[in-house]
């Protein structure tokens, strides 16, 4: 089922008080709290499409829009800075409607289309594969994330799209971070831009230096119409909700360190870490004096 809006579908366009936007913004707040919190994000996404190479002039974004916070605020500020001539792409918004029960197939949908933005919408059951295929008491969040993944680049192909845009965060990186740390034995998490398997789609995250603490704030100024994920999200006992509590207890308790960690993961030392394939630890040796 797919459901098309044109890109340049006319609209009445009124500017804000501080300059052009896209009329997405036209309610937003007009506090300076709101104007310093959307300035901030901006910012911190534009300086990480930047530092990373994201925007080929000209390329095609297929930007994941699940319902949830994250993603509303993720296309909000790519179109923002689409709008002010700051990112030179062609933006797609797509939704995998996943079967669901009870989820709300109209939301997405209304929204896209009453704010112009041009978008794609998919049914593909896989709701029903990941209940039928994971066992009782196990989490669903590994398999219906590959499920998802795949029909993305699926769709981001027949789209013609080089990338595949998700808005995971600064908390989303540290938590992989942690628990493949923890439970897999290996420093790694998510990266600003990867390439797929097959080589032929870029996956984005512009968000992953924003915290999430602002994403919130941010989408509830907005009041975007949030959906609630039924499948994952309502799971006890998921190792990712453990970890975050670790790490909220931590900001709690020392306030900054969520932003001392993010860093630290852009200042890696191979050098004093143990991973010989990074670091020649063989070649290793004393100066030798001739003297001696």
């Amino acid at each position: 089922m797919l459901d098309r809006v044109a890109e340049n579908e006319p609209e009445a366009i009124e500017a804000e008080d501080d300059g052009a936007a896209h009329p997405l913004f036209r309610d937003a707040p007009k506090s300076v709290a709101f104007r310093k919190l959307r300035k901030r994000l901006v910012r911190q996404v534009r300086e990480t499409v930047e530092a990373c190479a994201m925007a080929r002039p000209g390329a095609r974004w297929l930007v994941g829009i699940s319902g949830g916070k994250d993603s509303y605020a993720l296309l909000a500020i790519l179109l923002d800075l689409k709008w002010r001539g700051s990112l030179p792409v062609d933006i797609l918004a797509c939704n995998l409607d996943q079967g669901q029960p009870n989820f709300p197939k109209h939301v997405l949908p209304d929204f896209l289309t009453r704010h112009s933005i041009a978008h794609r919408i998919e049914y593909r059951d896989t709701y029903s594969v990941v209940k039928e295929k994971v066992p009782t008491g196990a989490t669903y969040c590994s398999l219906c994330s590959r499920l998802r993944r795949g029909n993305l680049y699926r769709i981001a192909r027949e789209e013609g799209c080089e990338a595949l845009v998700l808005g995971h965060h600064r908390e989303d990186c540290l938590e992989t971070f942690f628990m493949n740390m923890l439970q897999g034995g290996r420093l790694s998490a998510m990266p600003p831009k990867l390439l797929n398997d097959e080589g032929d789609i870029l996956v984005l995250r512009p968000l992953i230096r924003s915290a999430e603490d602002d994403i919130a704030r941010f989408s509830a100024a907005m009041a975007f119409p949030i959906i609630p994920c039924d499948l994952c999200g309502s799971q006890d006992g998921l190792q990712r909700n453990v970890v975050k509590t670790m790490l909220g207890e931590m900001e709690a308790r020392f306030p900054g360190r969520k932003e001392t960690m993010i860093r630290a993961l852009s200042n890696v030392r191979p050098g004093h870490l143990l991973d010989p394939s990074l670091f020649d630890f063989a070649a290793l040796q004393p100066r030798q004096d001739p003297a001696s």
